[in-house]
């Protein structure tokens, strides 16, 4: 009588595959190469992508109209219009051209009034600054973050990439995968089946499964129930590919081979699984290669490749499980939407205090980079005038429930270290991230309230006392707060390189065009304590009201002189080849519910703030001091 398989025990499914992977993890290293960034859908960054050009490249008209001189304006009303000649006045542009000195606004073609003279227009209201205006870098700025590492290339990522001038990208390789049917009794779909002939299917769904993981399938002919054939046909597979996936063999057949061939070329570290169907599964280590043996029946090689294939083959290629969902979630902010169209809103995602929240990004048509930072869409139907902030809205997500639940929100002021940090996270603690949206300090503070994110990163001086954060935080929260600290600033002015200018301080900028940071910013704020304490009105500032949400986009306005001289961090400054002027030091640290400290999350977070190689990178960027970094501060109520 021939031997049967017999199963010792069945394996608990989370605990085979944890067995499994903890032993490829001890012989596996990736593999990487450098591809055209056209031909990178679907693959895995190995390191973080960093823009090369700003988008757009230029100042560029955001409308169909005529370019002007917006002082020329100054006036215009219905009871007192104003005529403007062409060439004297305004010139013809179209959405995209070039807009350079001395206009400095667009006025929309249908707000022009034909009054039936030759090269000549109509206008009743002034046009502000800056309308209608693309700045240079409003969507990408040179040395922005573009793609972190271990990304998942998307379409629109890539048409990124290409805008920010990135032509190749280096990527995990694709792992390849070899595929064996197994059994005397099975025949090709091309073949006339026979009484006793099964029709073999299984490995054709495998390649498709493959394929759509971004491995590269290798499915080979059917080998017979002979135990030498199929130990010859895996040992020279476990020669040339990644992996190898027998199917059929698995059970407790007579003429099921492929677990006695396994142990024979190598280790067999589970066999039968705890599941329903699919339980005579095989994982095995062949020649430092993964084997895995699924069982013959269709829904069992399903079921059995979706728990121990995919885990595997995401390994290889850094990416976590990827699913589609839909959620409910909280938005975070009204969204007001016109009653002719279904619109789709990106979003940011987090779980913060056992609720799912939805932060709205960019709405804007040329706003690429809202796509790529999206975790998912609010679809906004037809006829609806849009949602109220704190109603609960459908989010369709890009991402699992599972890294939304395992990431960091973080709402408030903007620097570069929130980037670094945002990188390093899924690399020293994996399936772990933060997502950040950068709204300023006070509106930071303002979601914490909100309890729409975990943390705040914020740098608010009291002018009474000269102290940064603790007083703004005890002002606003009754329940008990904490202050991570995190980073000294060096805040200042940043000017063109060799400063032409000769910029030397606040009291210099009257005669130059300025570019400032948005209301609520902890920037602003400090701009305008130093205002105040010189006695300077913000009137006396040409350029006040010209608002940039980061410091990156500050320097990219300087850089392109589209600004002389705009307020912000020494790091931005330096990222654009910029000279910078200190006005002082500050200090950058993150507000969070004292609640929200144990949460592994946080203790992730505080890891990689904590850690030297994080300091490391700090110290490239420049314009840091570390003294305290790291340290938490129990803020409670004054009694």
């Amino acid at each position: 009588m021939e031997k049967r398989n017999l199963y010792l025990k069945t394996t608990p499914v989370d605990e085979a595959i944890a067995i499994y992977l903890k032993a490829i993890k001890e012989i596996w290293s990736p593999i990487y190469e450098t591809i055209p960034v056209t031909a990178s859908l679907n693959r895995v960054t190995r390191h973080a992508i960093f823009a090369k050009y700003c988008s757009p490249l230029f100042n560029a008209s955001a409308m169909d109209g005529i370019a002007v001189n917006s002082e020329k304006t100054i006036g215009a009303n219905e009871a007192t219009p104003i005529d403007l000649e062409l060439g004297v006045d305004f010139k013809v542009v179209d959405t995209g051209d070039p807009i350079n000195p001395p206009y400095d606004a667009v006025i929309m073609a249908e707000d022009l009034i034909d009054i039936g003279v030759e090269n000549k227009v109509r206008i009743v209201s002034a046009a502000s600054s800056w309308q209608h205006i693309r700045s240079i870098g409003e969507d990408i700025v040179v040395g922005e973050m573009l793609l972190p590492s271990n990304h998942k290339i998307r379409p629109i990522d890539i048409s990124v990439l290409l805008s920010a001038g990135i032509l190749e990208v280096e990527v995990i390789k694709c792992s390849e995968v070899a595929i064996f049917p197994t059994g005397t009794e099975i025949i090709e779909p091309t073949e006339e089946p026979k009484e006793g002939d099964i029709i073999e299917s299984n490995s054709r769904m495998f390649e498709n499964m493959i394929t759509l993981l971004g491995g590269i399938p290798h499915r080979f002919p059917t080998i017979e129930d002979d135990y030498d054939k199929i130990k010859e046909k895996i040992k020279e597979a476990t020669e040339k590919y990644d992996m190898v996936i027998v199917n059929a063999g698995s059970s407790a057949g007579t003429e099921d081979y492929t677990v006695h061939v396994l142990r024979e070329l190598g280790q067999v570290l589970i066999h039968g699984v705890a599941i329903k169907p699919g339980k005579p599964v095989i994982l095995a280590i062949v020649n430092n290669k993964p084997v895995i043996g699924l069982p013959g029946y269709p829904v069992s090689a399903y079921i059995g490749f979706e728990n121990f294939v995919i885990p595997v083959i995401n390994m290889f290629s850094g990416q976590a499980k990827d699913k589609t969902n839909e959620v409910e979630a909280v938005i975070t902010k009204r969204l007001v939407s016109s009653l002719k169209h279904k619109e789709y809103v990106r979003v940011k995602v987090g779980s913060v205090g056992g609720k799912i929240v939805a932060a709205p990004l960019a709405r804007g048509a040329g706003a690429a980079m809202s796509l790529v930072r999206a975790d998912g869409f609010c679809v906004i139907d037809q006829n609806s005038e849009g949602v109220e902030a704190g109603e609960k809205v459908k989010i369709e997500l890009y991402r699992s429930l599972q890294e939304i639940e395992n990431t960091v929100v973080v709402i408030g002021s903007h620097d570069l270290i929130l980037d670094v940090i945002g990188d390093m996270m899924p690399n020293t603690h994996p399936n772990t991230f933060v997502s950040s949206t950068h709204v300023g300090s006070m509106g930071g503070l303002m979601a914490l309230m909100r309890k729409e994110a975990h943390m705040a990163p914020i740098h608010l001086l009291d002018e009474k006392t000269g102290e940064y954060n603790i007083n703004y935080i005890k002002r606003m929260f009754k329940d008990p707060m904490a202050l991570i600290k995190g980073v000294g600033r060096i805040q200042g002015l940043i000017v063109k390189k060799g400063n032409p200018l000769h910029i030397q301080g606040i009291d210099d900028l009257k005669n130059h065009r300025f570019v400032n940071r948005q209301r609520g910013a902890g920037t602003r704020l400090l701009f305008d304590y130093k205002l105040m304490e010189m006695g300077i009105s913000p009137d006396e500032i040409k350029g006040y009201d010209r608002e940039a949400s980061t410091h990156m986009a500050v320097a990219a306005l300087v850089g392109s002189n589209s600004a002389d001289v705009g307020m912000g961090i020494q790091s931005a400054a330096k990222a654009m080849d910029l000279d910078f002027i200190p006005i002082g030091e500050e200090e950058y640290d993150f507000a969070i519910p004292q609640t929200y400290l144990d949460l592994p999350i946080i203790q992730s977070f505080l890891d990689v703030l904590k850690s030297e190689k994080f300091k490391e990178r700090l110290q490239e960027l420049g314009g840091y001091s570390l003294n305290r970094i790291g340290e938490i501060q129990l803020l409670r109520e004054e009694v």
